[in-house]
């Protein structure tokens, strides 16, 4: 199955069976209390214009429609709290679910998984650290989020180590060739640069996620011919991930710049598109 859908995320997930899914990741707002958008600009080739490039040539930038949603909420527990009951119902008895979230709600999203999955079933708080962006002069600089991961069943849950993909030694002298050549297994710190301005996987769809760090959790903790979840889809990092790899996924957002960048970046799949909510997303929908 590989499908994309436009709906409010609760009311589609409510209708999807019982453990239906042995994974699911989301990414849901960070309650930033602002509006994200990543303005997007492309460069023509103009002689009247004031950008010089190689071999004297001018070109010009003309700005294209830029997405955007408003991260803001008056509760945001009670926003997420039923989508995460949800995402406990839903996953099978072997599943793991992943909520990617930052400093500021994360403490408090911990507590309400610990009420809904129990305290047992929590199994890793895992730090994607990057090095990008401002630095601020009058605190330390933000250079992370956190994954909670946490399994339907502490006792059983799928984690193939085998698909972890390996990293270098810092002392590759130290540990041998063998060692070396082989690499060794991550920490629950991942160390991945956010998606760059320039990349050709760049989507400009606002707090879009680098597609290894997606490829990692789906490898890892899920199987081929699964099919992944993600209700907070926006620039559908989670479906080409899965697709990548022989999963397939359904894909869940509100906003229609989201459902437009998932057709566009995913169309080399064939997605099943479908359409349930026209009306314009609601702000607090509206979330990459």
């Amino acid at each position: 199955m590989k499908r994309i859908v436009r709906a409010e995320c609760l009311s589609y997930i409510q209708t999807l069976p019982d453990g239906s899914f042995p994974l699911i990741y989301l990414d849901p707002p960070f309650n930033t209390g602002k509006v994200q958008k990543r303005n997007r600009m492309r460069v023509v080739q103009d002689e009247g214009g004031s950008r010089l490039g190689f071999g004297g040539r001018k070109y010009r930038a003309e700005p294209l429609e830029s997405p955007a949603y408003l991260d803001a909420f008056d509760d945001f527990l009670a926003f997420l709290e039923p989508r995460l009951r949800q995402a406990h119902r839903l996953l099978t008895p072997t599943g793991s679910l992943f909520v990617h979230l930052d400093y500021r709600e994360v403490h408090y999203v911990k507590v309400l998984l610990d009420g809904i999955f129990g305290r047992r079933s929590f199994i890793n708080e895992i730090v994607w650290a990057y090095d990008y962006g401002g630095r601020p002069r009058r605190r330390w600089p933000a250079k992370h989020d956190t994954l909670l991961w946490y399994a339907r069943d502490p006792g059983a849950y799928t984690f193939n180590y085998e698909a972890i993909d390996r990293i270098p030694y810092m002392t590759p002298r130290m540990v041998g060739p063998e060692k070396a050549a082989r690499g060794k297994t991550p920490t629950d710190v991942w160390w991945q640069t956010i998606v760059p301005t320039t990349s050709r996987e760049k989507t400009g769809y606002p707090t879009q996620k680098p597609l290894k760090l997606l490829e990692r959790v789906v490898k890892v903790h899920s199987n081929p011919g699964d099919v992944v979840l993600d209700f907070f889809a926006g620039s559908g990092t989670t479906g080409e991930a899965a697709a990548r790899h022989g999963r397939g996924f359904v894909l869940v957002d509100q906003n229609p710049a989201a459902l437009e960048v998932m057709r566009r970046r995913l169309a080399p799949y064939e997605p099943e598109i479908i359409e349930l909510d026209a009306t314009p997303a609601p702000p607090e929908a509206r979330r990459a």
